[in-house]
C-alpha cells in the first residue's frame, strides 16, 4: 500500500492553522496532500515540509467543487488515513442588508464543502476499514451572534453534519471529530490583517496554533474504545 496519507484542505500561509496541521502530520510520518486555493502558498508549505524531511504534495482545490474534491481524494489513493476539513470563511453582516448570494456562499464554503469532503472521505475509508475525519469549527458552531448570521448558521450546520457522520460511520471504524476553535488564532491572518486587534488581545489573548494542532493529533491517536467527538480550544482569558 505504501506510506499512509493525510489530506488537509484549507491551507494558506505558513503561520496558519492549515499549514501547521500539514507540518505536524508530516512529522507524524504521513504523506500530506496540502490543498487550498493559492498555488504559491501551497508550494511554500510543501517546500518547508520537504526541507524537514517530510513528504507532501500541493494540490489546488476549490472546496465547493465536487469534481475538485473527488480528484483530491483520488490522489490519496488507497493509503488514506486522515482527512481534515479546515476550509471556512468569516462572513459578517446584518441579515436585513444581506444579499442572498452572500449568504449562500458562506454556506457553500462552510457546510456544503464539508459535505463533499466528508462524503468522499468516508467512501474511501470504508473499504480500508477505517480512518480519521476531522472538521474545524468555531465559536459560531455553538451559538448565534448578531451581525454574523450567515457565518453562525453555516458553521452550526457543519457541526451537525459532522455529528451525524460520527454516529453514522463509527461502526465502519471511521472516527469523525469536530474541533471548536473558540477565539482568535495567534497566526499570520490576525497579525497581518488585524494588527490593532491582535495588539489589543495580546499574546495571551490569542489561541496558540501549536496548542490547537495538539488537539487534532490527540484525536487522531485515540483508540477505538475511547473516541472523542468534540474538542473545544480557547485561551484562559476567553469569555465563554
Amino acid at each position: 500500500m505504501g506510506e499512509k496519507s493525510a489530506i488537509v484542505i484549507g491551507v494558506g500561509p505558513d503561520r496558519g492553522l492549515g499549514a501547521q496541521l500539514c507540518r505536524r502530520f508530516a512529522a507524524e510520518g504521513l504523506r500530506v496532500l496540502v490543498a487550498g486555493r493559492t498555488q504559491q502558498k501551497l508550494d511554500a508549505v510543501v517546500e518547508s515540509i520537504r526541507q524537514d524531511g517530510g513528504s507532501a504534495e500541493a494540490i489546488v482545490c476549490d472546496a465547493t467543487s465536487e469534481s475538485d474534491t473527488r480528484a483530491l481524494f483520488d490522489r490519496a489513493g488507497d493509503s488514506l488515513e486522515l482527512a481534515i476539513y479546515n476550509a471556512g470563511n468569516n462572513t459578517p453582516g446584518r441579515i436585513a442588508e444581506m444579499e442572498a448570494d452572500f449568504f449562500e456562499r458562506s454556506w457553500r464554503v462552510c457546510c456544503f464543502g464539508g459535505f463533499l469532503f466528508g462524503r468522499e472521505a468516508v467512501r474511501r475509508m470504508q473499504p480500508l476499514g477505517g480512518g480519521t475525519l476531522l472538521f474545524t469549527g468555531a465559536s459560531a458552531s455553538l451559538r448565534g451572534r448578531a451581525h454574523f448570521g450567515a457565518f453562525n448558521s453555516s458553521k452550526a450546520a457543519l457541526r451537525t453534519l459532522a455529528q451525524a457522520m460520527a454516529k453514522e460511520y463509527a461502526e465502519d471504524g471511521i472516527h469523525v471529530g469536530h474541533v471548536v476553535v473558540d477565539g482568535a488564532i495567534g497566526g499570520e491572518k490576525i497579525m497581518n490583517g488585524l494588527p490593532q486587534y491582535a495588539e489589543q488581545l495580546g499574546e495571551e489573548g490569542m489561541i496558540s496554533i501549536e496548542g490547537i494542532v495538539d488537539g487534532y493529533v490527540f484525536l487522531y491517536h485515540q483508540p477505538r474504545r475511547a473516541w472523542t467527538f468534540e474538542l473545544d480550544v480557547r485561551t484562559s482569558k476567553e469569555k465563554w
